[in-house]
C-alpha cells in the first residue's frame, strides 16, 4: 500500500487539518504529515501545488488526492474498518453522520469569532450573541449525544468516532476563549485533549509557533 500523505495548515490554527489527522491517528495508519505555513508569500503557490481547491487539508494516497476533511476522514474509515470510525449500530451511525455533517456545514458564525488558536488563550474574547448560539449548540449536540449513545467511552458515542476529530477543534476554542461548559461538556472537552494525538498535533502547534 502507498503511503499516505496529508498535507496540513498551521497547526496552531488550521482547524481543518487537525480533524483528519485525530481520525488517521485513531486508525493507527502510517501517515507522513506536511505543514503548509499559511499566511506567506508562497502559501497560495504551495497550496495548489498539493491541491486542487488550494486549501488545506489535503490528503494523498498514490494517485489518489482527497480535498475535503469529512471526505478524508470517510476514506479513512474505509481504509481501517477495524477501527471503528464510524459506530456499528446503523441508527447510531446515522447520528454521528448526521452531527458530523451539521459541524462540517454549520457554526459559521464560532468559526468567525473564536477561530482556533492553539498558542494563544483569548478568554472572553469572540463572545457576541451569534457565536455563543453557536456554542450553546454544540453543547446540546455533545449532550444529546452522551445521553443516548455514549456508554462504553468518554466521546460523544462511547468509543472514538469521526464525529469527534469534527468536534475536537470545538472543543479547543471552548477553553481558548473561555466558554461556559457544564460537567458533561467539561468532561467531553477533557477526553479530547487527553488524546495522545492531540497532544502530540498540540506539541507540533507550539513548536512550531515558537520557532517563527
Amino acid at each position: 500500500m502507498p503511503a499516505l500523505i496529508l498535507h496540513v495548515g498551521t497547526k496552531h490554527l488550521s482547524s481543518w487539518s487537525l480533524r483528519p489527522y485525530l481520525a488517521i491517528a485513531h486508525a493507527r495508519l502510517p501517515c507522513e504529515d506536511r505543514t503548509i505555513v499559511l499566511d506567506r508569500p508562497d502559501s497560495r503557490a504551495r497550496l495548489l501545488e498539493a491541491s486542487p481547491s488550494g486549501r488545506v487539508p489535503v490528503l494523498v494516497h498514490g494517485d489518489l488526492v482527497i480535498w475535503d476533511s469529512l471526505a478524508i476522514c470517510e476514506y479513512v474509515a474505509e481504509l481501517a474498518p477495524a477501527a471503528g470510525l464510524w459506530p456499528a449500530a446503523p441508527a447510531i451511525r446515522a447520528r454521528a453522520r448526521a452531527v458530523s455533517a451539521e459541524m462540517h456545514a454549520g457554526f459559521a458564525a464560532l468559526r468567525r469569532d473564536m477561530p482556533m488558536d492553539l498558542v494563544t488563550a483569548h478568554p472572553g474574547e469572540g463572545h457576541t450573541a451569534d457565536a455563543l448560539a453557536d456554542a450553546a449548540r454544540v453543547m446540546e449536540i455533545w449532550r444529546d449525544c452522551r445521553a443516548h449513545a455514549g456508554d462504553g467511552g468518554p466521546f460523544l458515542f462511547g468509543a472514538f468516532t469521526i464525529a469527534d476529530a469534527m468536534y475536537a477543534p470545538v472543543a479547543t476554542r471552548f477553553q481558548t476563549y473561555g466558554v461556559a461548559m457544564d460537567d458533561v461538556c467539561r468532561a467531553y472537552v477533557d477526553a479530547i485533549e487527553a488524546l495522545p494525538a492531540m497532544q502530540a498535533w498540540r506539541r507540533d502547534a507550539r513548536a512550531a509557533a515558537a520557532a517563527t
